[in-house]
Parts: C-alpha cells; sequence; structure tokens
C-alpha cells in the first residue's frame, strides 16, 4: 500500500523545514509577525511561489518536475517525503544569498555565544563534514562552514549532520525533545547517546520504498501526463523509406524502446542482434512504443509506434499504418523473413500479430529479457523490494502486492501471443529458462538457451595490483533500487572515513548526497566495452552486483570478470549468482547484513586484486536471433 500524507505528518515535516526567520526577512510586507510562517507557507506561501528556506526555490522545483505542479503537491513537502529519494534536483531560493549576507553576524554569534564552545566541540565530534558538503550542494556553493550551518540553520531545515543521525527521526522518536523546543543534535551528543536514545531509524531501504510505493494506476497516470507530443507520419512515408532496401529479406524487432538512443542490456541486444543482420545483407524493421508505457496493451490499438528501418529512425505511425507499409514491401514472397520480440511493454498482441503477419510471417522468436511475461511487475519484485518467484496468478501473494491487480491481464495478453504465434522462447542463461517454466503456462513451440556473453581466453596483458592501494570497491551502472543502490550508498556513507576502501560509482551522471567517487562512464554502440575498460582501468577489486531481483544475464557482471574484479552480490540476483557461484568469478553473500558485517571485519579484503591475482578475459558476444536463425 502507498503511504498517506496525513496532515499532521505535512505539518511535522513543514515544521522542520520551514525557516522562520527567513520566511519572515524575505516577505516583509505579508505581516507576519503574528502569523505561524509554518502554516502560512503550508497554506498559501508555496501557491503564491514563496520559498521556504535558503536552500530551497518554490518556482523552480515546480518547473523542473512538472508531475509535482500537476499533481497539485506542496514542493517542500514533495521533495522531503519522495522526492530527494528519487534524486530530484532542487536550487537555492534567489533571496538566499542576501539572506545569508544579512544574517552572517548572527550565524557567528549562533555559533560561538548562544551554542557554547562547549557544545560546538561536542557536535563536531559527531559532525560529519564530508557527508553534510555531499548531501547538501548549496552549503558546498555557499562557502559556509558545515558544522556552523547546520547548527544554526541547517538542523531546523531537516538537514542531517552524518549519515548516523536523522533530525526527523529522533524528534519523531524522542517526542519530548521535540517539544522543549532544544537542539535534537546537542541534545543527542550529550544527554540521548547516554541515555541509550535512538538517533536514527534503522528501518532500511526496503521500508522507504514501501513508504512511497505508487499504485499501478498512479504509474499509468504518470505515463499519460509524461508522455510528449508526437505527430504521426502516414503510411506512404513508411513504404519509401522501406523502399531503400539492402537484398536479402526482412527482420522485424519489438521492444520497450528506441534502442540506437536508449541505454541498457537489452537494448544493446537490440544494437548488436541488428548488427549481425546487416552483415547477413538483410533488412531491419524495429517498432517501439513512441512513448513509454509500463506493461501491455490490449485489442487493436492506435498507439503511436516509432519504427527504425535499417537502423535510422523514419517517424511514428499507428499500427495500421504499419501493417500497411510492410503489406506494401517489394521483395519477393521468398527472400528470408524473421522476427524477435525482445520485449512487449506498449505493445498489444494484436498489433503485433497483425504486423508479423502482413511480413508473411507466423514463426519468430520471444526473448527472456525480463519476466514481462509473467507479471506486469516485469521484475518479480512483490512491492519492489522482495523477489516472489512469480506464484499462481490470483494467489494471496498477489493480493498484497502492487502489481497483482494488472498481473492477469498482463499475462492474458501473452497468452494471445503465444496462441496465435509460432514463438520459440529464446533465454540468456538456464535459470531464467527455469524461473519462466517454473512461474507460467505459457505454450511455446521450442525453447533454446543462447548466453549473451561468455568469458574467453584474454589477448591483452593484466595490469599488476597495487597491494597497498585501498580496496577498491564499485557499483557499475545505474543507481536503482532493484540493482541494489540503496546497499552501497550505505556502505558508502557508513565506511568512508575508512582507510581500507575507497567506493566508486561507475555510471554516466553523479548521483546527489552520495560519498561514492563517481567516475564517468557511459556504455554506447560505439564502446561497448566502456564498462569493462573502466574497470580495469581503475584497478576495481570488487564490483557490487546486488540485484533484489532475477536477474536473467547480467552483462556488467561478465565485464567485471572480465576486467579482473570479483563480483559480489547476493541470493536472489538469477544468473548473477549463478555466475558469481564460481569462486573464480566472485561471491554470493546471504543478505546485506553479512556484506556490511565483512566490510566492518575486512573479510572483504580477501577479494582484493593483490591477493587473488585474478584471471582476466575477453568477451565472446553472441549474435542474438541472427544466430538461432542462422543455426535453423
Amino acid at each position: 500500500m502507498a503511504a498517506v500524507a496525513t496532515p499532521d505528518r505535512v505539518n511535522f515535516v513543514l515544521a522542520l523545514a520551514v525557516d522562520a526567520d527567513f520566511y519572515k526577512q524575505t516577505n516583509p510586507g505579508l505581516g507576519l509577525a503574528d502569523v505561524d510562517p509554518v502554516l502560512h507557507y503550508g497554506e498559501a506561501g508555496w501557491l503564491e511561489g514563496r520559498d521556504p528556506a535558503p536552500w530551497f526555490s518554490t518556482r523552480d522545483y515546480l518547473a523542473r518536475h512538472p508531475d509535482v505542479a500537476q499533481a497539485g503537491a506542496n514542493p517542500l513537502v514533495h521533495y522531503l517525503t519522495t522526492g530527494y529519494r528519487e534524486g530530484r534536483e532542487i536550487l537555492a531560493s534567489a533571496h538566499a544569498a542576501a539572506y545569508h549576507a544579512m544574517t552572517e553576524a548572527d550565524r557567528r554569534l549562533i555559533a560561538v555565544g548562544i551554542i557554547s564552545r562547549e557544545e560546538r566541540a561536542a557536535a563536531a565530534r559527531f559532525f560529519d563534514p564530508q557527508y553534510y558538503l555531499a548531501m547538501y550542494r548549496d552549503v558546498a556553493t555557499s562557502g559556509a562552514d558545515p558544522l556552523d550551518h547546520f547548527l544554526s540553520h541547517g538542523w531546523r531545515e531537516g538537514r542531517d549532520p552524518s549519515n548516523d543521525f536523522s533530525v526527523s527521526d529522533y524528534l519523531e522518536l524522542n517526542p519530548d525533545v521535540a517539544a522543549s523546543g532544544v537542539h535534537p543534535f546537542l541534545h543527542y551528543v550529550q544527554t540521548g547517546r547516554q541515555e541509550g536514545r535512538i538517533a536514527k531509524s534503522r528501518l532500511g531501504f526496503r521500508h522507504d520504498v514501501l513508504a512511497s510505493l505508487k499504485p499501478f494506476a498512479a504509474r499509468l497516470a504518470d505515463s499519460r501526463a509524461w508522455a510528449r507530443p508526437v505527430e504521426l507520419s502516414p503510411a506512404r512515408a513508411l513504404i519509401e523509406a522501406m523502399g531503400r532496401s539492402r537484398p536479402r529479406g526482412l527482420h522485424v524487432t519489438f521492444s520497450q524502446d528506441d534502442y540506437s538512443r536508449s541505454v541498457g542490456g537489452s537494448q544493446l541486444c537490440v544494437q548488436r542482434e541488428a548488427a549481425e543482420f546487416a552483415v547477413l545483407g538483410r533488412n531491419h524493421l524495429h517498432i517501439h512504443p513512441a512513448n513509454g508505457w509500463p506493461t501491455v496493451r490490449s485489442g487493436p490499438t492506435q498507439t503511436p509506434m516509432g519504427v527504425l528501418w535499417n537502423g535510422e529512425s523514419v517517424g511514428v505511425f499507428t499500427p495500421a499504418a504499419i501493417v500497411e507499409a510492410v503489406k506494401a514491401w517489394a521483395q519477393p514472397a521468398q527472400a528470408p523473413r524473421s522476427f524477435a520480440i525482445h520485449n512487449m511493454l506498449g505493445h498489444s498482441s494484436r498489433d503485433v500479430i497483425d504486423i508479423v503477419r502482413a511480413a508473411g510471417m507466423n514463426a519468430g522468436f520471444f526473448w527472456l529479457h525480463d519476466m514481462g511475461s509473467l507479471c506486469a511487475g516485469i521484475h518479480l519484485l512483490r512491492n519492489d523490494v522482495e523477489n516472489c518467484g512469480a506464484p499462481p496468478a490470483g494467489s494471496p501473494a498477489c493480493s498484497i502486492c502492487v502489481y497483482g491487480d494488472s498481473r492477469q491481464a498482463q499475462v492474458r495478453e501473452h497468452q494471445l501471443l503465444f496462441d496465435r504465434l509460432e514463438l520459440t522462447v529464446a533465454s540468456p542463461s538456464d535459470v531464467a529458462l527455469d524461473a519462466w517454466r517454473e512461474g507460467g503456462s505459457l505454450d511455446a513451440q521450442a525453447q533454446v538457451m543462447l548466453p549473451h556473453a561468455k568469458l574467453v581466453p584474454a589477448t591483452r596483458a593484466r595490469a599488476p595490483a597495487e597491494p597497498d592501494a585501498p580496496f577498491r570497491f564499485a557499483f557499475p551502472g545505474t543507481p536503482s533500487v532493484h540493482k541494489g543502490w540503496p546497499v552501497f550508498r550505505d556502505l558508502a556513507a557508513r565506511f568512508a572515513h575508512d582507510p581500507r576502501y575507497a567506493f566508486i560509482h561507475l555510471a554516466s551522471t553523479p548521483v546527489a548526497g552520495s560519498l561514492a567517487q563517481h567516475h564517468p562512464v557511459t556504455v554506447t554502440a560505439d564502446r561497448p566495452l566502456a564498462m569493462r575498460e573502466a574497470m580495469e582501468e581503475l584497478s576495481i577489486d570488487a564490483a557490487m552486483v546486488w540485484s533484489l531481483c532475477l536477474e536473467t544475464f547480467s552483462f556488467v557482471a561478465y565485464e567485471a570478470a572480465s576486467a579482473g574484479a570479483a563480483v559480489v552480490t547476493g541470493p536472489d540476483s538469477g544468473n548473477v549468482a549463478v555466475f558469481a557461484s564460481d569462486a573464480e568469478h566472485g561471491v554470493v553473500l546471504p543478505d546485506e547484513h553479512q556484506l556490511e558485517a565483512w566490510f566492518e571485519s575486512g573479510e572483504i579484503l580477501k577479494l582484493a586484486r593483490a591477493r587473488r591475482s585474478p584471471k582476466i578475459y575477453d568477451l565472446s558476444f553472441s549474435k542474438l536471433t541472427a544466430e538461432l536463425v542462422e543455426a535453423a
């Protein structure tokens, strides 16, 4: 169930974050002397574009995040309860610089006057300036002393002094402290610690996910709201493009997005497949929803579909227009033809069937890049936090899951697809194929296992390990919950000052508030091995591939091993766990608590390159459907 922001909770959040002095100083014409700034901002101020604190611009947040504006949500409440978890950006108030300049003397008085030197020294023992500056970029860019900022203003804005203390948790768990009006962090370091008071709720990231869980219907509404307008092209535009043909037949693919513009495992698969069919001289028609959609559609639709012909985008068409163009295609009927379904999100079975039959086909391939044919929750994560194992549809387990009501429609649509077409299921791993068989009853014509890549002996030399260097622990890729990012983030925060370790995030963009060092990496069609090259260049000792869900393959696990890094994973990660169970490739730990214990004790150091002297490998990639077609 999604958490509901009650009026009491909203008022509590606003009371923590609204800076009363700032609000009064920057809104002198409102006559706020006898008015509570918290109530004014919550009821009217945000609607008028007023800023609640120096670090937060109301207008900017609504402009940057139109879904929040459209939902009519208070931007400050949204950011503090949901937005910061989603990594949403904020900007400081336009009044911040003038306000800080005007109150600098007051801030110094607070730091060394009202708050005594003894109190400041006590706070400094437990305050983490590195954490504070990483979490709050506006403070870092302002040049303010982080401890002074926190003691004078930051705590009232709900900012936390370290990874181990939460201002909001401490006040919520200790109502007597909240009622007294004393500084919560000073209370904790001077009194609360000795009294055994809890500094931070340790419910874990799964609790945070559940607290902000959106019903599936709300996700569909978001997809509608975020859909960009598209201009439909007539069938003749596609007919004209298809007239520029390669000589040897046709291959049709369906997926959830434009593989030439999106980055991800399944997109790279379609890219590689397209390149292999180009080598064969076969034309490639790729069809994807023009706007993303989180589930399948049903019946004949008018859904705008983006189309690529031989790697070039040719426009957006209705399914009926694509059918018309495919029927008009001029190559002989005996020319070889094939199709592969890589993902059904945004497609309807009826549309897919009509298109492939218009192309003169009925037999093709269905790839298991995820478990979308078993559930609308394509990762088989109950409420996005727990591997469910695909229980029978309609079971009590489904009744408590956000995807439960949508599952039967998802399965029914795939059943229609398998009933009408002669589909061979292609799986990149045995574990994925076994899970698919056990979790559903779709009747495939055949089943085949073809790994996306294999490790082969390397032709390049291994870089020497540095025995005295910190243990380099990396998170490669997108920092999403189902990939285990919160586990890595918390490790990096807890052991940020431990000289034994260096935490590195390998991705295209950094994450606000992360204490891990960011190293930019973007995998593209031109640089398919960019992630492996980065891990090799940085001498990564171990890569965390802590997927909460069943991974059908995982390129990044193979890339890590090929670079000489050990793969560290948990038991629910599907093919990653199977791969890492080979001691040469990595280790499978029972849960994140054991992983944390390994860092605490130093057990993780046994995975260092200098101790393992790992082999390095090259990667041999499959040709995907092109390989299956050639083998037929």
